[in-house]
């Protein structure tokens, strides 16, 4: 049975007790338990680190611990492992490095080079997390837990001082003090559209009705984007303490958390922490002894992805297909069973804590003019650092891709960013100095959306890539307007005609005629949005698209029907590369010779074009 607390002088009793029982310099090997290093084997290291620790006496010795967190963010070099006090990172650890960094880091205080980070712009190894720009340039308000933080432990939430802000609200505040707080915050509602959240929560509180509900959309569909998710798993009580201060805002009872059902981590974690915060009176009936209720639950949806659209997601929770109706009325009038509802997507409720403890005139000192505060991206596509990032709005697009992600690899040059997702647009070289900010992202072709970032180089294909993300669109498409069901189709028939060598005179303009019409009579967001990634690869790269169809040539050599399949004998560099990359072992090449490609049995995978260093093959 777990410790019930029924005041703000009992929680205060609790959390310095933890605190009291925390020694800043104790030994600790951090090993990251979120998604990306399980599936990389972080259980595995652990495992082995407990094991080695134990055979060689150092545990007993030193008191020294292994403890696990959620999610770090440096997802492409896991799994990770850290040691403190000293802050040494290692990444890419594997089961049978932990004697290694037992007997030589923990016990005699030597670093394992080979397991170090790498910066790929100085070609000098960096050996304590704080000196690595891809989190020294960071500014961390949302992501302030993760690599510190048990997901699993409550006691590690309140000594990182969760649940200060719940018992203030609850307490101390009124419903429409705590409004005015988040409306002097100025955050924008995380999920894409950037709704001011104050105002939401306004709308709400006026509404008539004896039932109000409050929803966290954890639905997210984006290709590349796992920013929700890991917020999920690594710091599941920064949700559930903002979910109650909405709930105690617009004067709500019941919630629910509409989490994908691929998001088994999440879910479990989030069933602990909810487990943990009933226990303990943090949570359920007269929270904190202040008389009022609150309780949620996890619902877990199919993973569609037009169940990011509110009134789509709330017909899902109903029990009907996931599908979106017109509005109004809108949901803080008439949202789940045609009750007063607020939506609210993951990041935007784990902001809520700060801005009540902190004051929402704090929060909006960060950022610029219109948008406040911090945003999380999904860092991702060909750029040397992948993971989550933070940063203060107004910061140019440039030092996220550059400084944190540490720029492109293999020398190539950068070509666009996908912002926003599947339907947002792409930001080409000539706007990378765009700063961080909804209106200045849009005046650009892009959107934030919910912080989905998709770095793409010079051998990128713009064609073939607006042709992916207008497959996607198509096949989320729920059917239920014509505009999106069948124009999308039409829109994808017209894309892949043309990377097929298929396309003709006009197709251009058929893709605009659709995009302006799908975007003006849509029902929902899904299908306003939709011809985004059309739009702005015509408006940066329109030439690309005449070259596919008029020169039936892919500048960027990835349309599979328009090359040629040969080998220029003035620019091959006689290297072999290609030769040595061929699955099917039809490039015949000797040393010192010009390669030559056999037809014949070629499957025309493009692994040949992909490491030509010269361009010699077309």
């Amino acid at each position: 049975m777990g410790r019930r607390v029924n005041s703000i002088d009992e929680l205060e009793a609790w959390r310095k007790e933890v605190i009291d029982g925390l020694d800043p310099n104790r030994p600790l090997i951090v090993v990251c338990h979120g998604t990306g290093c399980v599936a990389g084997g972080s259980p595995f290291v652990t495992k082995a680190l407990k094991a080695a620790l134990e055979e060689s006496g150092v545990a007993a010795d030193l008191a020294i611990e292994v403890k696990t967190t959620g999610c770090q963010g440096f997802c492409s070099r896991g799994p990770l492992v850290s040691i403190y006090p000293q802050g040494i990172f290692y990444q890419q650890v594997k089961p049978e490095d932990a004697d290694e960094i037992v007997n030589e880091t923990v016990k005699n205080g030597n670093l394992v080079d080979r397991l170090l980070y790498k910066d790929a712009k100085t070609n000098q190894y960096i050996p304590k997390i704080d000196d690595i720009p891809f989190y020294k340039l960071q500014h961390r308000l949302v992501l302030k837990n993760f690599g510190t933080l048990d997901p699993c432990s409550i006691e590690d939430s309140l000594a990182s001082g969760g649940y200060r802000a719940l018992s203030k609200a609850l307490l101390t505040m009124t419903p429409d003090g705590i409004i005015d707080e988040v409306k002097t915050s100025y955050i924008r509602g995380r999920g894409g559209a950037g709704f001011p959240t104050g105002l939401k929560w306004r709308f709400a509180r006026d509404a008539q009705g004896d039932v109000k509900y409050v929803l966290c959309n954890a639905d997210e569909g984006d290709p590349g984007a796992f920013m929700d998710r890991s917020i999920l798993e690594a710091d599941p009580h920064a949700v559930l303490e903002g979910m109650v201060i909405a709930a105690k805002a617009i004067g709500s009872h019941q919630g629910y958390i509409y989490c994908r059902t691929e998001y088994q981590l999440a879910i479990e974690r989030m069933n602990i922490a909810i487990a943990q915060a009933k226990e303990s009176g943090l949570l359920g009936k007269n929270i904190l002894g202040s008389g009022f209720d609150f309780d949620l639950e996890i619902y877990e949806g199919a993973g569609a992805f037009v169940c990011g659209e509110e009134t789509a997601l709330m017909a899902s929770i109903e029990g009907r297909r996931g599908m979106p109706r017109p509005r109004p009325p809108f949901p803080a009038h008439q949202g789940l069973w045609k009750k007063p509802s607020i939506l609210n997507n993951v990041e935007t409720f784990a902001n809520i804590g700060r801005i009540i403890y902190e004051g929402g005139a704090a929060y909006a000192a960060v950022g610029t003019e219109t948008s406040k505060g911090s945003k999380v991206f999904a860092l991702s596509g060909v750029v040397n650092n992948i993971g989550l990032v933070e940063v203060p709005m107004g910061i140019p697009i440039r030092t996220i891709i550059d400084d944190i992600g540490g720029g492109i690899p293999k020398k190539k040059k950068f070509k666009a960013v996908q912002l926003g997702g599947p339907s947002g647009g792409c930001v080409p070289t000539d706007h990378l100095d765009t700063v961080i900010d909804y209106e200045e992202i849009a005046k650009v072709g892009a959107i934030m959306g919910s912080g989905g970032m998709i770095v793409m180089d010079e051998t990128t294909c713009m064609v073939d890539m607006a042709r992916f993300f207008m497959e996607f669109i198509q096949d989320e498409s729920c059917g239920k307007c014509t505009p999106c069901r069948e124009g999308t189709r039409r829109m994808l028939d017209i894309l892949e005609g043309i990377c097929e060598g298929k396309g003709e005179p006009g197709d251009i303009e058929k893709l605009e005629e659709l995009s302006e019409v799908i975007k003006e009579s849509a029902l929902c967001g899904l299908g306003q949005t939709g011809p985004n990634p059309v739009l702005s690869t015509l408006r940066y790269f329109r030439h690309e698209y005449e070259a596919h169809i008029y020169e039936k040539r892919c500048p960027a050599k990835r349309c599979a029907a328009l090359l040629k399949f040969e080998i220029d004998i003035e620019l091959c560099k006689k290297c072999g590369l290609c030769a040595k990359a061929c699955p099917q072992n039809t490039i015949i090449w000797q040393k010192k010779e010009v390669a030559f490609l056999n037809k014949d049995g070629c499957v025309q995978c493009l692994s040949c074009y992909s490491v030509c260093p010269s361009g010699a093959i077309f």
